[in-house]
């Protein structure tokens, strides 16, 4: 008898340097603009205001096909969900699940010709605000299906096959998952373990994923994994759709959260799964590529669910704060409570008008919104946050109990407890705000470094180094001028906006301030060069001051338009007025902080305290933590655990 052919071993975990690193985040991303981008722009001093107003708007019939859903969901909704049930048992009932996928809302993006509802990026954000505002959990599992899942890279990258064998089922009866995390790997996936071995027509997957959204009842998973370099295989991070019953996959574990109880959130072991080649998403190498194209738009799910919970919090902040008197008049009327509602009012309105603005220039398609995306996940997962933040304070005790314990004794089952759990993770989703802050900002100064980058980098030589000198020389001469004088200082610029209430002076505001940062991003290349990539207190910065203007921006152009068409233009004017008067006041706050701050400080204090320096700090507590390791061994090889995979059908 012959032996039986070797099965192929996957490699071991990958070893990079932090150059290394950098290297493969920086091929994966877009090289290039072939749109234009408005808050590219608007970082490098020019305000392109055409380029966003008049606010663009959806067709009439994507409007009506989109209405008519929203308004089956709303009934779904209020007499299908109960969200406090699945707060109480940290589970979405299968009944739930199953009429969702029945009333078609796991195809909301799905073209119609694959079964799917064919909504706009506009519509599928308005439902994923309402589905998320009856319990987060819900949206999350929606948006991790259709936002990240398989629909999306499928849509984007897949073949004409690819499409027609797996989008009817993501429509109507397949639950998919994204799976990329690993327990040593986030936000560095140059050092990404799970590896895909060619043998023949097929990829032998060795792996373990932690955090993996909806793998615990996903059908069907989209996984990153290495594929070796070899003679015909070009290798590299690449992505596949992987069948979840296929032999050798195992969950392992359902994760518990503090916050988002009902989300199926896992641990996926792969052990020898075998993927047809058929399977593969783009070519080998395109993976990391892959999945940031994805994220483009998909990332606008998690700001569609917090402008879902601020308008809830303004709810209950209005509602609560009439009817609790304090010192013989309703808590609103104190200066010290109002104002905290009238942050939630503004920022609300502000958050619509960023995601409504972005998500419809995604649906054109005109411009190139990699940056908008980017800005309002980050910008709406932290006033998000915020806001619910603020909310507790103005429930005070009440805020902090549960809604259980507040109808156990007769009160009103307001669960602000929950949403400042369930809110978190947005600023850690897809994205945390630090790596928000980084991504934003590595695009926000690629102009500057596709003229000027071989001047700062240490691996280039005198020659490169010479040519990048004059192109910069000659990019410099003509951008710099512009940045001097422009619309923002002619009193009468942007007079349209002037019905009343002037915004036209917030615009102004914001064409003064794009150019004076633009002008700070220069000085801070010319004065740390090659180490600026290493000032992540000052990118951070400008990263939010640009997120500021942007939303300013888009506060603008939103009560404009609601304005021109008579739907409560007055009091969006006035929102709109009051977001930018607290915003204005952050942006200064910010510009002072730029060159005022104690980074250089916190560095040294960090040093101290990683070698022990102030140990002693720590003297005179019980930790209650458990002994274990701090990240969990992710060895290739059989699962020893039980499958708690549970496919809804």
């Amino acid at each position: 008898m012959s032996a039986a052919p070797e099965t192929p071993r996957a490699p071991s975990r990958p070893t990079v340097t932090e150059r290394e690193a950098r290297q493969v985040a920086e091929a994966a991303r877009e090289q290039h603009w072939r749109k234009p981008s408005f808050a590219k722009e608007l970082f490098l001093g020019r305000f392109r205001l055409d380029l966003i107003h008049p606010h663009p708007l959806p067709a009439d019939e994507d409007a009506q096909r989109g209405e008519e859903f929203l308004a089956k969901l709303r009934d779904f909704c209020e007499t299908k969900i109960d969200g406090a049930l699945i707060e109480r048992e940290a589970r979405i009932p299968d009944e739930v699940i199953t009429g969702l996928k029945e009333l078609g809302a796991f195809g909301m993006k799905i073209d119609t010709k694959y079964g799917g509802l064919g909504l706009t990026q506009v519509y599928y954000n308005k439902a994923l605000a309402l589905v998320g505002s009856a319990n987060p959990s819900i949206g999350a599992l929606l948006s991790a299906h259709q936002s990240i899942g398989v629909p999306q890279p499928l849509k984007l990258f897949g073949t004409q096959e690819q499409k027609e064998k797996f989008l009817p089922r993501c429509a109507r009866t397949d639950i998919s998952a994204f799976l990329l995390t690993e327990p040593d790997v986030g936000s560095d996936p140059a050092r990404l373990a799970t590896t895909a071995v060619p043998d023949g027509d097929e990829y032998i997957l060795d792996g373990v994923k932690l955090w993996t959204t909806n793998g615990v009842v996903a059908d069907l998973l989209v996984v990153m994994a290495r594929v070796p370099k070899s003679e015909g295989h070009r290798g590299g991070i690449t992505a596949f759709v992987v069948e979840s019953a296929s032999e050798g996959i195992t969950v392992e574990n359902r994760n518990a959260f503090m916050g988002l109880r009902g989300l199926e959130n896992g641990v996926t072991r792969f052990h020898q799964v075998r993927v047809p080649a058929s399977h593969r998403i783009g070519e080998e190498g395109q993976g990391l590529k892959i999945a940031l194209t994805t994220l483009n738009t998909g990332r606008l799910s998690l700001p569609a669910m917090c402008v879902g919970s601020g308008k809830w919090c303004l709810k209950i902040a209005r509602e609560w704060s009439a009817a609790r008197e304090q010192w013989g008049k309703p808590v609103a009327l104190h200066e010290a409570v109002g104002s905290k509602i009238a942050f939630i009012a503004a920022t609300t309105f502000a958050l619509e008008a960023v995601l409504d603005l972005s998500s419809q220039m995604a649906d054109e398609d005109r411009n190139d919104i990699r940056i908008e995306a980017a800005l309002a996940k980050l910008y709406g997962s932290e006033m998000a946050w915020l806001m619910a933040d603020e909310l507790v304070q103005i429930r005070g005790g009440r805020g902090f109990e549960t809604a259980d314990s507040l109808k156990a004794r007769g009160e009103r089952a307001v669960p602000a407890e929950q949403i400042l759990r369930d809110l978190r993770i947005n600023r850690i989703f897809e994205g945390s705000t630090e790596i928000m802050h980084l991504l934003i900002a590595r695009e926000a100064v690629d102009a500057h470094l596709s003229v000027a980058g071989d001047l700062i980098d240490p691996e280039k030589s005198l020659g490169d180094k010479a040519r990048a000198g004059a192109n910069a020389g000659v990019f410099y001469a003509k951008w710099l001028p512009k940045l001097v004088a422009g619309p923002g200082q002619l009193p009468g610029a942007y007079g349209e906006f002037r019905h009343g209430i002037d915004l036209s002076s917030h615009l102004r505001y914001v064409e003064r301030t794009a150019r004076k940062l633009a002008r700070s991003t220069f000085y801070a290349m010319s004065r740390w060069q090659g180490r600026m990539e290493t000032k992540q207190g000052f990118l951070g910065r400008i990263v939010d001051i640009g997120a500021e203007l942007f939303a300013m921006s888009a506060a603008c152009v939103r009560a404009e338009l609601l304005r021109s068409r008579g739907e409560n233009g007055r009091e969006a004017y006035q929102l709109a007025d009051a977001f930018c008067r607290q915003a204005r006041i952050r942006v200064e706050e910010l510009f002072n902080r730029l060159w005022t701050n104690t980074d250089d400080l916190d560095r040294k204090v960090v040093k101290g305290v990683l070698s022990g320096t102030y140990e002693w700090l720590e003297q005179g507590i019980i930790d209650p933590s458990d002994d274990g390791p701090w990240i969990a061994d992710a060895t290739p090889g059989p699962s020893t655990r039980e499958n708690v995979h549970r496919p809804i059908r």
